[in-house]
């Protein structure tokens, strides 16, 4: 059975294709850069700002940014080559 309630963060938005806990990730990243003079940012770093907002397992984390580096390969997307 489907729980409702977790529906938003699950799905897209139609503006730009991300998701409420992927533009959490980015929303964190961005704060993060401001504060280290945009500079790279450690990963236990931002995985620790994004818990301080929303429970995430640390796969999940692992597999948002993967996804938003692009190390995550869709073979359905006609756009990648490769």
């Amino acid at each position: 059975m489907t729980d409702y309630d977790d529906l938003p963060d699950l799905l897209p938005d139609v503006r730009d294709g991300l998701n409420r806990k992927e533009r959490l990730v980015l929303y964190c990243l961005m704060q993060a850069q401001n504060e280290f003079n945009n500079r790279n940012v450690p990963t236990f770093t931002l995985y620790g700002r994004v818990l301080e907002h929303i429970d995430m397992s640390q796969a999940e984390f692992q597999h948002i940014l993967s996804k938003m580096v692009g190390l995550t390969r869709n073979s359905n997307d006609p756009t990648r080559l490769g």
